[in-house]
């Protein structure tokens, strides 16, 4: 009798696939989304390394962001930095540091104690420099004056002497780098951009400065101010003498609001290894290929390391929630001690590590661009493992065993498959077996091509259903996955496991088959063999990593049919099959023990029947047993003879073990092979594509509201969710309806009140939700950007607004400033935000520049805030404009220029004034208040005479109410659900306009 139900827990019966798949289903995704969601706790033990001490850096913390915007260009800035050079003085005192170097505002030495010389620290390196914003690709020259903190603790085998003031390059033992930016933007308050860096490096130097801690290689420790207007203090650092001397970097940055700090980018596999030695490493090559593809258009001082100095290091940063990035949400009481212990805890081993590395792997000289020549090491691959291991290869390896794969595999399946055919077991695509010949009237449907195409029909209506939806959500409620990005995975996954499973279940119930398990798998490797196929191409051409899980796709599911190919040596030979079927037909005929088969009823000789003459109804076998049984056996051989089964009536150990309705030749099948393909499928694709689709999914799900397009998120996170779910297809037929349901309870997400006990009713529900519910919340709110301009002349200003449309106009609603007035809203003008929307009106007059201010008269007006004067030579213009209260100023030609000159200025090579279309804005920043700036430009086949443009200066601190009112009221009276953010340096521009 053909089996359907057994205590046995692993055979492939629906009960136990259905209790262990769901038990493997639910330990894997639990751990996936608890991994991604939380950061491992830190140390209860407050000082858990020498010289580290966990709760001097959260006050350290409490006081960079203590509640007020500290951008370049604001008092609050000058706090922190003087706040940040009193504490490295501390640590210096408190380590008992043998020798300290303390240099003024000017660069002056100021004081020396004597002894062995460990640490030095430059408050200001008076570094001043011009060059083209390269990273934004704008054509913009920018002009930055340093306001850097440098610190640099000696190594062991470092050079003696003050080799930085020597004009010849170090020549020796490399030292390592690690940054952090202390200025925020002038919207954001900056707790985790950047202030877990800065008090990262300030528990670095105190632990390298501890007794016994001296490192072999010497450190730099650099806290830079300034690089949220364009990377200045970076580009700063690439002037200072002090920048020849590391060859390797650690660049600390936050793009989120906490979480964990993962990995975002490394130049090679080299120094990545150096990153694995953290006890929570993070990240994932995906990120690092989406800077490399520019798909990431933010930057961080990782590229001037790299590119102006042709350094090699990592780039570790935090990255979610983004939604209160660059806002006033960015503060201390949104992240936590885990936080700034898991940046710190990687930060600390990646820095032990590079700073005690004993070869020469890094060293190199500079070229006479004075880039360090180093060598570039090998393309990276890597990715972390539930934020415990860290795999780390090179890409031509990875490239390597794709090649492998994509050759081997065909070939080992093909030789399998002529092994099975040689022994005569090859059941898959068999039809008809015939007993003798393909003359001979009886014949066995073995039906092995049964169900072949089951998997092409469930998996292209599942996809299609699941693409689909993205579809609709991003046209009736687009921006849903801001808030809800749960509900709309467990949306993708219930309807695409729903509709696969139905297909898969009801095929298999109508028509089974015990080939099915056996087919999907092949179409899967068909699948996955084609996806690779792709990712090889993209490895070689375009150096890209992120396809490394089809690599490992590609080889769980050719392990997983490997097993299905030796499965069917354990199937009875075809043709000794076709006459065992035959003879246990004929052996219905008989109810005595002994009576013979038909198989030795055709060894009988025609002769021996005496009924007469044969007539198209005689059997072809007849003897006396036929005789007996002719009338029987007769009707039963040719009924059963076409058929694939054994006689239920026949009492057949051998055959008679079969699932239910499947083919009896499956009886001797090996039953407990499926759970070793599940385990060799599900959870390492499950682990590596879950991770992978969560990190994206929070990367990318609030990347609307800065003017990204939100179909291709939905796009993404269908198709990772799709890959996340397609290696169960194999198992599904087997599994009850129960899972469908218990998959969602996973899945809970936002719709979480409306999920039900049936699948269909689940779909339904989270679908609902997602298209009625409100996108945004306290928890995500949704950004927009502010920046108020004003004509210095007339008076005459605009409160300018950028966010998403229809949802900005509502937040508008709530101003009273704009109330009663004209609303002028269009498509964006600036080019970096492109899909958004922008709205302007009269704003609130602004403050910035308070009266009486250096001996302004009472009755001054907003003329005076900002003065210019410009003269012309032939092509060439000379500029001289100062703006009170404010270090930003620029300048904005309508024709673009094709050198710059600026006074106090110096030129390098590495860093080139102008791009090579020239510059249509010139983008001035000063260390001191009230700056006079000089700027020579020149027109190329030209003269200057005719030129127009602008002359404008910034204004950021916001922090005294009432200076930029219209700043103020913004925060007042926003919605709960948004959060304001800054469009530009400064939040105020007042300008005047020019003509030469």
């Amino acid at each position: 009798m053909a089996r359907t139900r057994s205590l046995n827990p692993f055979l492939f019966f629906p009960t136990q696939v259905t209790i262990l798949t769901v038990t493997i289903l639910t330990v894997l995704f639990a751990v996936v989304i608890w991994v991604a969601e939380t950061v491992p706790a830190a140390p209860s033990n407050k000082t858990p390394v020498a010289g580290v001490n966990l709760t001097e850096a959260w006050l350290d913390l409490e006081h960079v962001a203590n509640g007020l915007y500290h951008p370049w260009g604001s008092r609050a800035n000058e706090q922190v930095r003087e706040y940040l050079l009193r504490k490295i003085e501390e640590i210096g005192e408190r380590n008992g540091v043998e020798r300290k170097t303390i240099y003024d505002a000017n660069g002056t030495f100021v004081s020396e104690t004597d002894g062995v010389k460990v640490l030095n620290v430059f408050a200001s390196d008076g570094s001043n420099f011009t060059g083209a914003d390269g990273w934004r690709n704008s054509p913009t020259t920018m002009y930055g004056e340093s306001e850097n903190i440098l610190v640099y603790i000696r190594g062991e085998e470092d050079m003696e002497g003050d080799w930085w003031n020597s004009s010849a390059p170090y020549r020796g033992s490399s030292g390592v780098l690690v940054n952090a930016h202390f200025d925020s933007v002038p919207s954001g308050m900056g707790a985790t951009d950047d202030g877990v860096g800065v008090v990262t490096v300030l528990q670095l130097i105190s632990h390298f400065t501890a007794k016994g801690k001296q490192p072999k290689r010497g450190i730099v420790a650099l806290l830079n101010n300034g690089e949220e207007n364009g990377l200045y203090g970076a580009k700063s650092y690439v002037r200072h003498p002090l920048s020849q001397f590391p060859h390797t970097f650690l660049n600390l940055e936050g793009a989120g609001a906490g979480g964990r700090a993962i990995l975002f980018r490394s130049t090679d596999a080299e120094v990545t290894s150096f990153y694995a030695r953290s006890p929570y490493p993070s990240g994932n090559i995906i990120s690092g290929d989406g800077f490399k593809r520019g798909f990431v258009r933010s930057g961080t001082d990782y590229t001037p390391f790299t590119e102006e100095l042709g350094m090699r290091g990592l780039d570790v940063a935090f990255y979610k929630p983004r939604s209160r990035y660059h806002t006033n949400q960015d503060d201390v009481r949104n992240t936590n001690p885990d936080s700034v212990w898991h940046m710190l805890s990687s930060s600390l081993a990646t820095m032990q590590a590079l700073t005690s590395y004993d070869g020469k792997e890094f060293e190199g000289t500079p070229d006479k661009r004075g880039r360090l020549v180093t060598g570039t090491g090998s393309d990276a691959v890597w990715f972390d493992v539930f934020g415990l291991g860290f795999a780390v290869g090179k890409l031509n390896t990875l490239f390597a065993l794709s090649v492998t794969l994509l050759v081997a595999g065909p070939i080992i399946l093909i030789v399998l498959e002529v092994l099975i055919r040689k022994s005569d077991k090859w059941y898959p695509f068999a039809g008809k077996r015939y007993l003798r010949s393909s003359d001979d009237d009886e014949a066995v449907r073995l039906h092995g091509r049964r169900g072949f195409s089951r998997f092409l029909l469930a998996f292209v209506l599942s996809t299609a259903i699941t693409v689909l939806l993205g579809y609709l959500l991003a046209k009736v409620n687009p921006l849903i996955v801001y808030s809800s990005e749960y509900a709309v995975l467990a949306m993708y996954g219930s309807a695409w496991f729903a509709v696969a499973w139905f297909i898969l279940k009801g095929a298999s119930s109508i028509r089974p088959t015990a080939l099915q398990r056996m087919f999907i798998l092949i179409w899967l490797y068909i699948l996955s063999w084609v996806l690779l196929v792709f990712t090889t191409i993209g490895e070689n051409n375009l150096h890209l990593g992120s396809g490394y899980f089809f690599v490992i796709y590609n080889a769980s599911v050719l392990a997983a049919l490997f097993i299905s190919y030796l499965e069917l040596f354990a199937l009875p030979n075809v043709q000794k099959y076709v006459e065992h079927v035959l003879g246990a037909q004929g052996d219905t005929a008989s109810s005595r023990p002994g009576s013979r088969s038909s198989r030795q009823l055709l060894d009988q000789s025609d002769n021996t029947n005496d009924d007469g003459e044969a007539t198209e109804r005689t059997s072809l076998l007849r003897g006396r047993t036929n005789r007996i049984n002719q009338n029987t056996f007769t009707g039963l051989s040719r009924r059963r003879a076409d058929r694939d089964e054994v006689p239920d009536d026949v009492d057949d150990p051998y055959l008679n073990k079969h699932y239910i309705d499947e083919q009896a030749w499956s009886s001797s099948l090996p039953q407990w092979t499926w759970l070793l393909q599940l385990l060799l499928l599900a959870p390492i694709n499950i682990i590596i594509v879950g991770q992978i689709l969560l990190l994206l999914t929070a990367s990318i799900n609030q990347t609307p509201a800065d003017g990204n397009a939100v179909l291709p998120v939905y796009l993404l996170m269908a198709v990772l969710t799709i890959l996340l779910f397609l290696p169960l297809m194999p198992f599904l037929h087997r599994i009850t309806f129960h899972v469908p349901t218990f998959l969602f309870l996973i899945f809970v997400g936002k719709c979480k009140s409306i999920l039900t006990f049936g699948t269909s009713l689940t779909v339904l529900g989270c679908l609902i939700y997602n298209l009625v519910a409100f996108p945004f919340s306290r928890e995500a709110r949704l950004k927009y950007y502010f920046v108020q301009q004003m004509d210095l002349n007339s008076g005459v200003n605009n409160v300018t607004l950028l966010g998403v449309d229809g949802f900005l106009q509502d937040v508008i609603e709530e101003f009273p400033s704009a109330a009663g007035q004209p609303l002028h809203c269009g498509e964006a003008s600036a080019s970096n935000r492109n899909g958004l929307a922008e709205c302007k009106w009269h704003g609130l007059p602004p403050n910035v520049v308070p009266r009486n201010y250096n001996g302004l008269p009472s009755n001054s007006t907003y003329k005076d805030w900002l003065q210019f004067n410009v003269t012309k030579s032939g092509n060439t213009a000379s500029f001289s404009l100062q703006g009170l209260n404010t270090k930003i100023c620029r300048l904005y030609f309508d024709t673009k220029v094709s050198s710059v000159a600026v006074e106090e200025g110096s030129s390098d090579d590495r860093q080139p004034n102008v791009g090579d279309g020239g510059s249509n804005q010139v983008h001035l920043f000063s260390r001191t208040w009230d700056k006079t700036f000089n700027v020579n430009v020149t027109w190329e086949d030209t003269k200057a005479k005719g030129q127009t443009g602008r002359v404008s200066c910034l204004w950021s601190d916001a922090n005294q109410p009432g200076t930029i009112p219209a700043f103020d009221e913004v925060r007042r009276f926003e919605p709960v659900w948004s959060a304001v953010t800054k469009q530009d340096d400064g939040l105020f521009e007042g300008w005047k306009v020019f003509s030469i």
